[in-house]
């Protein structure tokens, strides 16, 4: 099982749908996080800890993980995924630039209920 985490500025729209969309993968756990400190869910050093694989939103969040997080990243793959933030929670555009853009980088599975941190 691998601990995924999803990763934008105020997890509020990118990164929770991220959460959502993958939820019920088989072979992840998964849990998502914002970089600023007014984020819904602020990233903190456990949860980059408790991550195998990060993914960010944009490349200024990956500077951000690397600058504040440092000591917590211990070989774990960060991958951005190029995707900015126009889109609202859900929208169905989204969901498919993270299907097409996160899958290729997951563990094969089938579905099941997870449990998130």
């Amino acid at each position: 099982m691998k601990n995924v985490l999803f990763v934008c500025s105020q997890n509020r729209l990118r990164s929770p749908t991220a959460e959502t969309v993958f939820s019920n993968h088989a072979a992840i756990e998964v849990t998502s996080a914002g970089t600023k400190p007014d984020a819904d869910n602020p990233l903190t050093s456990e949860l980059v800890t408790w991550a195998d694989i990060i993914f960010v939103m944009e490349r200024t969040h990956r500077r951000k993980l690397q600058q504040r997080f440092r000591s917590a990243l211990q070989g774990q793959r960060i991958i951005c995924l190029d995707i900015p933030d126009h889109y609202a929670f859900m929208d169905p555009a989204l969901i498919a630039l993270l299907h097409a853009r996160v899958t290729p980088h997951l563990p094969k599975s089938g579905p099941h209920s997870s449990n998130r941190v």
